[in-house]
């Protein structure tokens, strides 16, 4: 009985990923402070500052001649409040309560550089965190045998390079080396075990390219494609109860977050007002199932036994967005963003982890020149997100978790990006 509570606290620890406030999926829709007032419309086609590093690499090529370099930092806040539609069986007793709000404030910094290499070749370089945020509910929630805490970190280096064909065709291609850390926690069901918590981490390598079209003098297209990148994350399950360290134990996980194509425009209309828009696919349905593997005995099981064996089934994502640019003045620059972000998840699978739904951007910015050298931005986005329901059972338990989560985000930038 007990070896059976320890899968089930495994099954329960790995129901899901981290949200994240910005994107679909647990991806950090935030790369750079300039974006934000777009709603990161148009990325792939942009040349405005050292972040094309990390959008697209070939846009490098459009950028003046010299050194760009570009800070930004953003304070996300989610929030994800759960409502008790019907819950049944151990789940119907409230518990200490619905959860609290599941969201809280986090910051995500960006870094990037560009340099000439020759009038031909750029050099570039993204440091950011593609991946990540987290939910945390309360102690003794309602729903604690689904979810209590679930964090991803990530940190990407991303070297690239573009070449300039042509006046009006450019490509560039980098690679990434990310890392990436999960920490997920929930209640075994059982006293004794107590909470579970599993730790994991590890390094993935993927790549990028990109390719750039100056149609004419006011109007240009982007197009690039990141690869997925494969980790086999290893790590350690941890339970908190006065029984738990004997079902301690080293685990695995083979997890791989998606590829991602993207298109883009972006057009000077006259000398007040520029246009942006984009299409971006995202592969999420590379998430279908995640098998927690021991790779060490314990009272649980041996080594190589299957702790727990989950279903995603989540689909393919699609992002639209559309932008505006209007320069008030020599200095002043202010920017509009709308965008819809699909969610990869469904009502059959979502958990408490990871109650994403469909997306709804509104963004304003402004870019103030500070200088010949200088520039600052501000952005804010706020996200209206869809309701997301969950029904979720934790067998053998009886019953099940019933009700909806309100979500919604808010988005605060700023970056300040200079020209050597």
């Amino acid at each position: 009985m007990t070896n059976f509570g320890t899968k089930l606290a495994a099954a329960a620890a790995m129901a899901g990923f981290a949200s994240s406030a910005a994107a679909g999926g647990f991806a950090i829709g935030t790369q750079s402070g300039s974006g934000t007032g777009n709603a990161f419309s148009g990325g792939a086609a942009g040349a405005e500052d050292a972040s094309v590093a990390w959008y697209n690499p070939a846009a490098m090529a459009a950028l003046p001649s010299g050194m760009h370099v570009a800070g930004a930092l953003h304070a996300l806040r989610p929030s994800f409040k759960f409502h008790n539609t019907g819950s049944t069986g151990v789940f119907a007793a409230p518990g200490t309560g619905e959860g609290g709000d599941g969201g809280d404030w986090a910051l995500v910094p960006n870094a990037f550089f560009t340099m000439d290499i020759n009038p031909q070749w750029r050099f570039g370089l993204a440091l950011n965190a593609p991946f990540g945020l987290k939910t945390d509910y309360d102690a003794g929630w309602r729903g604690q045998l689904t979810a209590l805490k679930s964090e991803i970190k990530s940190v990407n280096i991303n070297p690239s390079i573009a070449y300039k064909i042509s006046n009006t065709v450019s490509i560039g291609g980098g690679v990434s080396v990310q890392k990436l850390d999960a920490e997920l926690s929930s209640f075994s069901g059982l006293a004794a075990l107590g909470n579970v918590r599993l730790d994991a981490d590890d390094v993935g390598y993927g790549a990028n390219l990109g390719l750039l079209v100056q149609a004419s003098p006011a109007t240009r297209f982007g197009v690039t494609y990141r690869s997925s990148i494969k980790y086999e994350l290893e790590g350690t399950a941890a339970f908190s109860g006065p029984a738990g360290a004997a079902f301690n134990g080293s685990i695995r996980a083979d997890v791989r977050v998606p590829e991602s194509v993207s298109f883009s425009m972006f057009s000077v209309v006259n000398p007040r007002w520029e246009v942006m828009a984009d299409i971006t696919w995202t592969r999420w349905s590379r998430l279908q199932q995640l098998n927690v593997i021991r790779t060490s005995a314990s009272a649980g099981g041996p080594a190589g036994s299957t702790l727990s064996s989950l279903a995603f089934r989540w689909d393919d994502t699609w992002r639209f967005g559309i932008g505006a640019n209007y320069k008030a003045s020599q200095q002043t620059k202010l920017r509009f963003g709308l965008a819809y972000d699909e969610t990869p998840t469904n009502d059959v699978t979502r958990t408490p982890r990871l109650p994403d739904q469909d997306r709804l951007w509104v963004a304003a910015g402004v870019q103030y020149r500070v200088s010949k050298a200088g520039v600052l931005e501000f952005g804010y986005a706020h996200e209206f997100v869809r309701d997301a329901n969950v029904n979720v059972t934790v067998p053998p338990f009886p019953g099940a978790l019933v009700g909806r989560f309100d979500n919604r985000a808010d988005i605060l930038s700023i970056q300040y990006s200079h020209s050597f």
